[in-house]
């Protein structure tokens, strides 16, 4: 029999914003953040430091980093390393979802690893195609019952880890963080790094694609930059606010940030039971009440749109049953709002077979069908022919690999890069065979300005 982690209580915040700030400052933090209370979605917030183990991966290495010792190089494919470094198997929390185990993000371009495609666009952002943690503890929030948990493994002394936490002073600890003068963030104008007549050229080349048979559907995307100065987790604090999103996360990391405000589930496995959330089906957000709900009824009725969703449902549920059987879609075209856009959301499930495993399932289905096209491995050919740099964190996927074999995963759009001192910044979406260039075009933007705007209007004049 499994042994089970240890848990005990702590006190809860309905902002887990004081429970980061209290370890902001530790080895490797990491915050999978629900968006509670502006996003209804999402029910807990995870929240960790100090890994026994940090795991890279680049091109063709793996570096293994165990805490306080020398790092170990390996050539082996990044999912098989990553079994090897799951800790042992312990037995699920009931109302619990993370027992210990890896936090992180799988970067899109991991997929080189995973599928033989062509180099053709620039690697300019240094940051690894994946980053783990490999976390002994972790702070658990539940936002539904209003309870916050410490987990641990099973031969860890809790009570001296929830003192350390507690002498942070989490009530105050968030406050203290913002007057830090070491917290402070900066930021210039963002740019956009495609001219709009470039986009529509690259965009009428994906419907020559089409017409000729080669593809179905294209997801393009365009990329923004800006300078900042800073910590970015300033930036992460004000964008949760701006657009809280259930699928959420902030990753320091040595040589920049990821900050994810990710509305859109990738895959979850939860007592052998998958599921993925694509989304396909975009509308702005508008001020005013009927139009705003002319929008979403536009939306929800659209034959353009839920042809796309119903296209990338299809390539999900091939790529689960994979891993799955007894594959369902028992939510299509569902309509749900965010605060800056509506989206069509479908759900797909399956049972996972018994000789496979989480990563079995990841890997068989990365990166989402939703970011990338159908059929999958030639979108990401026209991909990297069409977009001139590399996509990096986004498009990828944050989460987590729990030691009691379940994980939650998102896919990484609403995504920011921070690398050597510049904030990357994509809007991208579904390019199909009907599609309109300047529509599409508005809609890359749509889906990011508040990102952007938001940064600018609160740090473009701080020191």
């Amino acid at each position: 029999m499994r042994p089970s982690p240890r848990v005990c209580s702590l006190p809860y915040f309905v902002d887990s914003a004081r429970w980061f700030a209290c370890l902001a400052d530790w080895e490797a933090p990491v915050w999978l953040d629900s968006g509670h209370p502006g996003s209804h979605y999402g029910r807990f917030d995870i929240l960790a430091a100090e890994p026994h183990t940090q795991l890279t991966a680049r091109g063709a290495h793996c570096d293994i980093q165990p805490r306080g010792q020398p790092s170990e190089r390996r050539e082996s494919p990044p999912l098989d390393v990553v079994r090897e470094l799951m800790p042992a198997p312990l037995s699920p929390l009931a109302e619990i979802p993370f027992a210990t185990g890896a936090i992180g993000y799988f970067g899109y371009d991991l997929a080189r690893r995973l599928e033989r495609l062509p180099e053709q666009a620039t690697a300019d952002i240094t940051l690894p195609d994946l980053w783990l943690g490999f976390y002994d503890w972790a702070i658990v929030q539940d936002h539904q019952s209003a309870k916050a948990y410490l987990v641990t493994r099973p031969e860890q002394d809790i009570e001296p880890l929830r003192a350390r936490l507690l002498a942070r002073a989490p009530e105050k600890a968030l406050e203290n963080f913002l007057e830090g003068t070491g917290n402070r963030f900066n930021i210039n104008a963002f740019e956009a790094e495609l001219s709009a007549d470039s986009y529509h050229r690259k965009l009428d080349r994906i419907l020559d694609y089409i017409h000729a048979g080669d593809c179905y559907q294209i997801n393009l995307a365009q990329r923004f930059h800006a300078d900042y100065q800073g910590n970015p987790a300033r930036a992460f604090l004000a964008l949760r606010q701006a657009l809280p999103s259930p699928f959420s996360g902030f990753i320091p990391l040595a040589d920049g940030a990821v900050i994810s405000l990710s509305p859109e589930r990738f895959i979850a496995l939860h007592d052998g039971q998958a599921e993925t959330r694509p989304i396909k089906g975009t509308a702005p957000r508008r001020s005013d009440p009927e139009a705003d709900q002319a929008e979403a009824q536009a939306l929800a009725q659209s034959a353009k749109n839920r042809a796309e969703n119903l296209m990338i449902v299809d390539l999900l549920r091939n790529d689960l049953s994979k891993s799955c059987h007894n594959v369902r879609t028992p939510k299509l075209f569902e309509l749900q709002s965010f605060a800056n856009v509506h989206h069509l959301v479908s759900t797909v499930t399956g049972e996972l077979n018994s000789d496979a495993d989480a990563l079995t399932l990841l890997g068989g289905s990365f990166p989402g069908g939703s970011i990338t096209g159908a059929p999958k491995v030639r979108a990401m050919e026209i991909i990297e022919e069409l977009e001139p740099v590399r996509r990096s964190v986004y498009c990828g996927s944050l989460g987590y690999l729990s030691a009691d074999g379940n994980m939650d995963t998102s896919i990484a759009i609403r995504t920011l890069v921070c690398n050597q001192g510049r904030i990357y910044c994509w809007g991208g979406g579904g390019i199909v065979a009907d599609s309109e260039p300047e529509s599409e075009y508005e809609e890359s933007w749509n889906k990011v300005r508040v990102l952007m705007e938001t940064l600018e209007r609160e740090f473009s004049d701080k020191a």
